[in-house]
């Protein structure tokens, strides 16, 4: 091995560093608005919470699904991030959404929520795959992104919704740009929100949460800790497999270039965990795309900001017809 393979797997390392720390700061920042919630006694979610969710197979996947708004409405499809279930979209935006005049579908990915867990497959071992990837070789993993795409594509199959506007956050901003790339039949436009087309070299990598974490006030067992936060709507056993997912699918550069559908790209101006570089790039990517940028937002959707980010994407949404 030359020290150019040397330098490139030691780059390929500090990636995967830099991913880790990406996936543990997800757990921290998640766990500090759960603690935050609980103080406060009150739960953001609530209305959505009390929808009972309805299971179907899509995809060779049971997922869960909840439909808000009027059917006969244009539809909006919401993907969830990494670990993240549909509760942590929380009440507002999709209920502002469906009082603009959309019918909302709410759904969880595989590994979280009331779809299909995935247990059967283990946790991988993230950094050895990672380099085996970087050497060449296959890496193990029990589904990618794509696999997360086809299984939305296939829900729309099942709720017969032929064109949506599919919206992402996060993780879930990178599937919805793989389905407005691979399925551009079924989209009518795209909202990436805090998402990247991939950990690029050239791209700032993961950092680190801003601020201290919240305790709870009392001590919590590891499987009371992992109760609490299922019931935020957070599954920590989901992270490995699907942070296996983003890896597996690598940098989506060329991919993203593809997409011909109206986009909206948004992101915090403090983001610490996918910083506002990646959402710049997303939009150069995109031919014709809008990047709005938020200050006072990080790797959340703050109730202060909310409003504007809601009507960025009402405004982005109702100027697309549906034969766009």
């Amino acid at each position: 091995m030359n020290s150019t393979d040397n330098t490139r797997l030691m780059n390929g390392r500090n990636r995967v560093i830099s991913l880790m720390k990406y996936l543990l700061n997800v757990l921290l920042i998640l766990m500090m608005s759960a603690n935050s919630a609980a103080a406060e006694v009150v739960d953001p979610a609530a209305k959505i919470r009390a929808i009972e969710p309805i299971i179907v197979q899509a995809n060779g996947i049971d997922l869960a699904y909840k439909v808000l708004g009027n059917k006969t409405d244009p539809a909006v499809l919401l993907v969830m991030g990494l670990g993240g279930s549909h509760i942590l979209w929380g009440d507002a935006l999709p209920h502002e959404l469906a009082a603009a005049g959309y019918q909302v579908v709410l759904f969880d990915n595989r590994d979280v929520g009331n779809s299909q867990r995935l247990d059967e497959y283990g946790d991988p071992t993230i950094w050895w795959e990672f380099i085996k990837g970087k050497l060449g070789f296959n890496m193990n993993a029990p589904y990618d992104l794509n696999d997360m795409a086809l299984d939305s594509v296939a829900l729309l199959d099942q709720l017969e919704l032929e064109q949506v506007h599919v919206v992402g956050a996060s993780m879930g901003g990178m599937i919805a740009q793989i389905i407005a790339a691979r399925y551009p039949e079924r989209v009518i436009s795209l909202t990436s929100i805090m998402s990247t087309p991939g950990f690029r070299d050239d791209l700032p990598p993961p950092g680190e949460v801003n601020g201290a974490m919240t305790e709870s006030g009392k001590e919590e067992s590891d499987a009371e800790r992992k109760r609490r936060m299922e019931a935020f709507g957070f599954y920590q056993d989901a992270l490995p497999r699907q942070l296996m997912a983003i890896i597996k699918s690598g940098d989506r550069s060329e991919e993203v270039k593809t997409i011909r559908k109206p986009t909206l790209v948004m992101h915090g101006n403090d983001d610490t965990l996918i910083p506002v570089a990646h959402g710049a790039y997303t939009a150069e990517l995109i031919p014709g795309s809008n990047f709005v940028s938020f200050d006072g937002m990080g790797h959340n959707l703050p109730p202060a900001v909310l409003p504007e980010l809601v009507r960025s994407m009402v405004d982005h949404m109702s100027a697309v017809s549906i034969e766009d």
